[in-house]
């Protein structure tokens, strides 16, 4: 993603329609195409299927296992049933919890039905974890609770989601923009402009602890790109540590290409390369939290230029990511330029390349 530019004159309402027009109809010619197809299966295998008999909270009725590609501990129940995935190098876990179903009518008919809840641990996940203090206390408050994970506060940023506000009267929450509308004709024609970080969203200055500081831009107001999407989620949501550009500090890079090839939490699905012959196949290795990347665009060059949530299956089997787009102007699940699928030969499917766990 290029440093901002410098903002030009507004033109008329009608060249604004003739851009809107325009692009939108390149972009739904372009993605029109949905051909089912299925992505192959790749068997993960259990490490060490004995597990131990302690738990969380040593009540002698959980099993702990160890499964590989990538490295993870699953907690078990006493029935069996797995209650919590936590990955080798990973802040971000996986836990059961009550079901609740995820749509967006008004740009999708695909529901999807979860036990899944995501939620950030204090420190990266190691084997043998589970028998520290922090991790006993983190699960103890965790486990079960119906408080804000991760897809609840992606949701919170989708069409019609109603504003939250804090204490202070900051707008924090609510239907978000993908970003302004492309009335210059800049960056190759795109509708909307990208470069919108979750401090345009709030609207206020944010200092970031590598030093580096946001500025807001009024144009920006209530808008996050597909990156900035993440970043408010993770970020300023959720407390993962963010950087203030991709090549500063650490934390969660700007932009999807620098989170892509960030050293940041753990490479599910490698990335070998942005071509089509690199789409990665075994995407059941994916799981509910991971981040995906896309090479959408051939004026990018090498670099990755879209990035989304693993959501989950929905009702009809479906693999389904949430990212903010430009076509929809804000996050989605929706089919817009694309479904939101990452199984098949669709738009996304075919222009997936990575993914991460943070």
């Amino acid at each position: 993603m290029a440093a901002r530019k410098k903002s030009r004159p507004v033109v008329s309402a009608l060249v604004v329609s003739a851009l809107v027009l325009t692009s939108g109809y390149l972009t739904v010619e372009l993605r029109k195409k949905d051909d089912r197809a299925v992505t192959e299966i790749v068997n993960v295998g259990v490490l060490d299927g004995g597990g131990e008999s302690s738990g969380p909270g040593d009540k002698g009725q959980e099993r702990w296992s160890r499964l590989e590609n990538p490295a993870r501990s699953v907690l078990h129940g006493a029935d069996g049933k797995v209650e919590a995935v936590l990955t080798d190098g990973a802040r971000t876990a996986t836990l059961t919890g009550p079901a609740r179903t995820f749509a967006e009518p008004s740009s999708t008919s695909a529901k999807v039905s979860t036990t899944d809840w995501v939620r950030l641990m204090p420190e990266p996940w190691k084997k043998g974890a589970e028998k520290k203090a922090w991790f006993k206390e983190w699960y103890t408050e965790w486990e079960g609770s119906e408080k804000d994970d991760l897809f609840a506060y992606a949701f919170q940023y989708v069409a019609g989601a109603p504003k939250k506000k804090d204490a202070q009267g900051l707008v924090y929450a609510g239907d978000a923009d993908f970003g302004p509308l492309n009335t210059t004709g800049a960056e190759g024609g795109d509708l909307r402009l990208e470069q919108s970080d979750f401090y345009d969203y709030l609207g206020i200055p944010y200092t970031f602890r590598d030093g580096g500081a946001g500025v807001p831009e009024t144009m920006r107001l209530r808008a996050l790109d597909c990156s900035g999407f993440m970043r408010m989620v993770l970020g300023y949501r959720a407390r993962y540590p963010l950087r203030s550009a991709d090549g500063v500090g650490d934390g969660l890079p700007r932009t999807a290409n620098g989170m892509a090839r960030s050293d940041e939490g753990v490479d599910v699905l490698p990335l070998a390369g942005v071509t089509a012959d690199h789409r990665p196949a075994g995407i059941d290795q994916l799981q509910p939290g991971d981040l995906v990347f896309f090479k959408l665009d051939q004026r990018t060059g090498e670099r990755l230029d879209h990035v989304g949530m693993v959501l989950g299956y929905d009702t009809e089997g479906h693999l389904i990511f949430v990212s903010s787009r430009e076509e929809v102007n804000g996050p989605t699940i929706g089919d817009v330029g694309g479904v939101s699928r990452l199984d098949g030969n669709g738009y996304y499917a075919k222009t997936l390349r990575s993914a991460k766990r943070l």
